[in-house]
């Protein structure tokens, strides 16, 4: 006897952090919270096939790739500590998730970023455009070069000074894997007092936003290496950025 056709199968749903491992929309220490946070609990929905599945965001479709922030303006060498960003961008299972759009901006080594409403006193970098956007490999692998962007004062309280940070813009494969974070240094003294970090209220979800020094990435007498894993939802998923 034949069978009927087989039927299409929603992928399962995902898995919901745990408490206390993102941000809440409200921290009033992050001064900006306070006016754009919504005044009632987010109402959680079930996913459908239109949360647990998305575009197909290769090279095709996003139009040029640099993974060399270094020399994005096309014309010489951006000023600063050269450093090499590598890393896998993960699943909530742990499983690399290839041909994955990443893309990434930061401010330039003076702190400053290439944009008019950045008005702090530092100079610009005429060879830095601080933006850049690749797709990870097969292995879900990814690998840039850039410079290691500085602090910069942001009027949040008085003297008030955001470690240094790279923002890093994720796609996954799937609608509801979006995430927008931050990736931080070691050793960063600011990271004690800073309110988009420390808004994260679990200690061991916060060190997931900060990179690891990596002797075997970096190249000798050029830059130094920093591996950053990112995990798109779940109970290890990398905190957003709120």
């Amino acid at each position: 006897m034949s069978r009927g056709p087989a039927r299409a199968t929603t992928p399962a749903p995902f898995s919901r952090p745990r408490p206390g491992e993102q941000p809440p929309y409200l921290y009033e220490p992050y001064a900006s919270t306070i006016k754009r946070a919504p005044r009632r609990p987010p109402v959680p929905i079930p996913h459908t096939l239109s949360e647990v599945t998305g575009p197909d965001l290769n090279a095709a479709w996003t139009g040029a790739h640099t993974n060399d922030l270094t020399r994005s303006a096309g014309k010489g060498e951006a000023q600063g500590q050269r450093i090499i960003v590598a890393g896998r961008l993960l699943d909530e299972d742990g499983r690399p998730i290839p041909h994955s759009l990443v893309e990434v901006w930061q401010c330039n080594a003076a702190g400053r970023y290439l944009h008019d409403g950045d008005v702090h006193d530092a100079p610009l970098d005429p060879n830095f455009t601080g933006y850049g956007r690749l797709i990870t490999n097969d292995q879900g692998e990814y690998r840039l070069l850039t410079i290691k962007p500085g602090s910069y004062p942001w009027r949040n309280t008085h003297n008030a000074w955001r470690p240094a940070h790279i923002h890093f813009s994720l796609f996954g494969n799937a609608f509801a894997m979006r995430l927008i974070t931050q990736m931080y240094f070691p050793g960063d003294p600011l990271l004690a007092t800073d309110p988009v970090y420390n808004s994260v209220p679990d200690e061991a979800a916060r060190r997931r936003l900060i990179s690891d020094y990596d002797a075997g990435l970096s190249e000798a007498e050029y830059a130094l290496g920093y591996r950053f894993d990112i995990v798109l939802r779940g109970r290890a998923a990398t905190p957003m950025e709120r």
